[in-house]
């Protein structure tokens, strides 16, 4: 009774053909629910790519007849977002940063805008943590080379150093010595400077190293090494290096001298936005 209920369901569905071990393959319909349920899903697709940005094409993309755009949006939640920040940013921008209260709401809008500011365009450099890194100086010491006063580090954010782009950029360039001194008088110079914040430097090596560096560094770096906040130049005195304090760095440094870059970020960012990562930066511990 069942094969013959098996063969009455074979002839009336049919087979795909495939056997195998004696066993076949019904073609067996799908349920309609299913099948409908696909169409429907189909005839949705072409109404989704009809109404909405889909089809690539050489310049963009298809707009949809309802002509809808996360960039529009996004640029709408950050247009709001401004207007409801712009008394915020109108007192910032008037603001005496210097003078700013810790515990102002100013403040405290300026440091959190800055934090914000810092991490989308600073941290390739200086860190996260602003920490810095061999040739990116690190923003919450005491060892500035331009000046750690909030006036100082707006100036330097919002124009820079040494780029090409700003005329009012941070500029001072080290002579490579290379150049200019013998061999023998650059081990000279580079030993005084390694024995002014380290031990075991050679005495008279160095003696000899401080008779080089007064006519020819000194101008920067003072007669003590302690150097010069309005030229750029670094102390030399206090163990802490951009590049490195070791007698091979110091004399690549001196031989071929160092000539770091920084953008000019008031060519980048907003007035509000230079004065909240300055705020932010000062806010760090390092700055005066």
């Amino acid at each position: 009774m069942a094969d013959a209920k098996k063969a009455g369901a074979k002839a009336e569905i049919g087979t795909t053909g495939h056997s195998y071990d004696g066993i076949e393959e019904l073609n067996t319909p799908l349920p309609r629910w299913w099948l409908w349920t696909f169409y429907i899903t189909i005839v949705w697709g072409i109404i989704y790519t009809i109404a909405y940005p889909a089809w690539p094409l050489v310049n963009g993309a298809t707009e949809g007849f309802l002509h809808w755009s996360t960039r529009a949006n996004v640029a709408e939640d950050i247009k709001a977002h401004e207007a409801k920040n712009q008394g915020l940013v109108d007192q910032l921008d008037a603001a005496d940063l210097a003078a700013l209260d810790a515990e102002s709401p100013i403040y405290k809008y300026a440091s959190a805008r800055g934090a914000a500011v810092f991490r989308a365009n600073c941290i390739q450099c200086h860190g996260a943590g602003a920490n810095g890194g061999v040739g990116y100086p690190n923003l919450k010491d005491d060892d500035w080379l331009w000046g750690g006063a909030q006036e100082d580090i707006y100036q330097t954010v919002k124009h820079g150093v040494r780029n090409t782009t700003d005329g009012d950029a941070r500029y001072s360039e080290m002579p490579k010595f290379g150049e200019i001194l013998e061999a023998e008088q650059i081990g000279q110079v580079v030993e005084f400077v390694y024995s002014l914040s380290q031990s075991g430097a050679d005495a008279a090596l160095a003696a000899e190293g401080k008779v080089v560096f007064e006519e020819n560094c000194a101008a920067c770096h003072g007669d003590e090494g302690k150097g010069d906040v309005s030229v750029g130049a670094p102390n030399l005195a206090d163990a802490l290096w951009l590049f490195g304090g070791d007698r091979a760095t110091l004399t690549e440094t001196v031989t071929n001298a160092r000539f770091g870059v920084m953008p000019a970020w008031g060519q980048r960012l907003s007035e509000a936005d230079v004065r909240s990562v300055a705020v932010y930066v000062h806010s760090l511990g390092g700055g005066e």
